[in-house]
């Protein structure tokens, strides 16, 4: 062979996989954000906005039993664009209605599969697809985000010791702080839970989560390599369980299969979601984890009412100034209701104890409770009763224990210690959803991952926990770093939808002050922080967690929680950055309220409240104290005038906060 002829086939060669790719782009409605799939020996999406590289190619597939690869030489059959622009209505929410404009592509592939990839103004999720006609099991699933650059990322670990291999770490209650480190430097033996946040260039983050997640294990990331990828990870399907762990109350995995999910043959899989923002605050009212979920399924809703509960196990049942012995009894928990009623709180929970310990038997009550008689009682004051319940207690005899305690009058349940995603425990979480809907209950999901959309098809599923909430200072060290965790987690965690948190402590601890004591615990941070997290943090369900004795001696402060709204007909994200301070506006009817928090630094903020518009209000504040940041419990309230210029001038003291409800005069 000639040297020309060698070198036209060698540039024959060279052009050949380039030839045979072909791409496809979607653009965002407002233009700013252009996604591309390119279809060669696999499938690769990217990200860019105005030009500039977000996501890098990151390849996608999913591996089925007996080998076949969905995105392994992919031959496209048909691609369908389409748009939508519709308002979507959003009780028990943050906001009353919300907007669901998007572009969406389609790509139909031979092997009876497909991909959706559907792009908004403020980011981008794909899901894959199947139209077989036999029940599938799904080996794994082929996720890397690949990015252009070393960029920092905010990554909560799943906080566990266990680090020998990945199984142990698939038993864990997602619940940690953000280790904040380069792409690269992340721990390779660790999982990473969802959300988490990556810094990208110009100012930009994105959130990485899922939304829709049915039938299917949840996603967790980890950087295995020395470049900027995260790989998705899934815990195989539970072969094997055994009663166990805490207070028996728990199913512990002691196999797995060979493969994540045993699911039907045609259906469509949990969104890969990718939220993108201009500037740090737009995270604090994003809705793309409500839009991609399926719509309710329930009819009627009007049956289902969000509201604030007393709540004694944050408080150890701790009460004072009273004639009984407090604890685990029925004077006790009328204590509960009583103050509830004296407040419009609309719940009291029945937190772990009511029932019969190590039995995982929710029909054996202690004869300490008469429940009959709590139940009539809060009845009579329009106060609900909410129990708690361990997850195998609850999953082993779901619907005789819902109808049972439904028809004795009982509002909900608060189901803990699930401390896994595999499709087993997924499954269990629509179950109760549906089982408790059919009986007219609410459920509130402890010890669990992060919300991925069902508060909106199950809209009686309030709340979730997953998030490093107040409980961990009842025995958290001094160098836990609550106050800054506060500032960060809404700009992450709060994305995926609400969180029981449990705010409300009148004990509150200056930097350097705090300790942990279980029995009678204490917050970090100033005593307006605590009230401005119950318009910040977002919980249809919100709990007060100080025991009623100490609100009744600050009637300022309980007065002002039980007038805050647990849904919203509005939010407005005011001003934040990620780790240092946050500020958010929320409106209930005519009232708007406020809620601002800063890190360990003192600092002062303007507020651009312009959109209330013209007239005259007043202000009821609560602004840290001039000693607050020595004194925790120094605050000061006030009712002062709305400025004609709506420009609101804060200041809050190192671990501040600032509260305040905005009326018409």
């Amino acid at each position: 062979m000639t040297l020309k002829p060698l070198l036209l086939f060698l540039c024959t060669a060279c052009a050949l996989p380039l030839m045979a790719q072909k791409n496809y782009t979607l653009t965002s409605p407002d233009g700013t954000l252009q996604a591309t799939v390119a279809t060669g020996s696999d499938i690769r999406i990217s990200l860019a906005a105005d030009g500039q590289t977000l996501l890098a190619p990151s390849p996608l597939g999913m591996t089925l039993a007996g080998g076949e690869v969905l995105g392994a030489n992919p031959k496209v059959t048909r691609v369908k664009k389409t748009a939508a622009d519709e308002r979507i209505a959003s009780p028990f929410y943050k906001k009353s209605e919300i907007s669901d404009r998007y572009n969406e592509l389609t790509l139909t592939l031979r092997g009876d599969y497909g991909l959706i990839v559907r792009l908004y103004d403020d980011g981008l999720a794909y899901r894959f697809t199947t139209r077989k006609k036999e029940n599938i099991q799904v080996e794994n699933e082929q996720i890397a985000f690949t990015f252009p650059g070393d960029y920092t990322a905010y990554a909560p670990y799943v906080g566990h010791q266990r680090l020998l291999d990945f199984e142990g770490q698939f038993r864990n209650s997602f619940e940690n702080t953000y280790a904040k480190l380069p792409l690269t430097q992340l721990d390779t033996r660790k999982l990473i839970f969802l959300p988490m946040l990556v810094e990208l260039p110009g100012g930009r983050k994105m959130v990485i989560t899922e939304a829709d997640l049915q039938g299917y294990p949840g996603l967790y990331l980890n950087n295995s390599s020395e470049a900027p990828v995260l790989n998705g990870v899934f815990a195989p399907y539970p072969k094997r369980e055994e009663q166990g762990g805490h207070n028996r109350l728990q199913m512990l995995v002691k196999e797995r299969e060979n493969y994540i999910a045993a699911t039907e043959g045609t259906r469509s899989f949990p969104w890969r979601v990718m939220i993108v923002s201009k500037d740090d605050k737009e995270l604090l009212n994003s809705d793309m984890v409500y839009r991609l979920a399926p719509a309710s399924k329930i009819a009627d809703t009007s049956w289902i009412k969000p509201g604030k509960v007393a709540w004694e196990w944050w408080n150890a049942w701790n009460l004072y100034d009273v004639d009984f012995k407090a604890g685990i009894n029925t004077k006790t928990y009328k204590y509960y209701i009583w103050f509830a009623s004296q407040h419009g709180l609309e719940y009291v929970i029945l937190d772990e104890g009511w029932a019969v310990n190590k039995q995982a038997d929710l029909m054996q009550v202690v004869p300490e409770i008469d429940l009959e008689e709590l139940v009539e009682y809060g009845r009579e004051r329009n106060v609900g009763i909410i129990l708690w319940a361990g997850y195998y207690a609850f999953e082993r005899d779901m619907e005789r224990v819902v109808k049972h305690y439904s028809d004795m009058g009982v509002k909900g349940f608060k189901v803990d210690f699930m401390d896994r995603d595999d499709q087993r425990m997924v499954d269990f979480l629509h179950r109760a959803a549906e089982v408790c809907a059919e009986n007219k209950m609410l459920l509130d999901f402890h010890g669990v991952f992060k919300p991925t959309g069902m508060s909106r098809t199950w809209p009686n599923v309030l709340n979730y926990e997953g998030v490093f909430g107040l409980e961990q200072l009842k025995w958290s060290p001094e160098s836990t770093d609550m106050v800054t965790y506060d500032v960060t987690m809404p700009f992450i965690r709060m994305v995926a939808g609400p969180l029981d948190y449990t705010q409300g402590a009148m004990r509150n601890a200056s930097k350097g002050n705090y300790r942990p004591v279980h029995s009678e615990p204490m917050s970090q941070g100033t005593r307006c922080r605590q009230l401005a997290e119950y318009v910040i943090f977002e919980s249809p369900i919100t709990m007060l967690c100080d025991s009623p004795s100490n609100y009744l001696k600050e009637p300022e402060c309980i007065g002002f929680i039980a007038g805050v709204p647990t849904v919203w007909d509005e939010t407005v994200a005011l001003t934040g950055s990620v780790g240092e301070y946050i500020a958010i506006a929320r409106r209930a009817g005519d009232s708007w309220f406020i809620g601002a928090a800063t890190d360990w630094s003192p600092r002062e903020l303007e507020l651009d409240l312009s959109f209330i518009g013209s007239g005259d209000y007043d202000v009821e504040s609560f602004s840290d104290g001039i000693n607050a940041d020595r004194a925790a419990c120094d605050f000061k309230k006030q009712i002062s005038n709305l400025p004609q210029d709506r420009k609101l001038k804060i200041k809050m003291a190192p671990g501040g906060g600032y509260a305040a409800r905005i009326y018409a005069r």
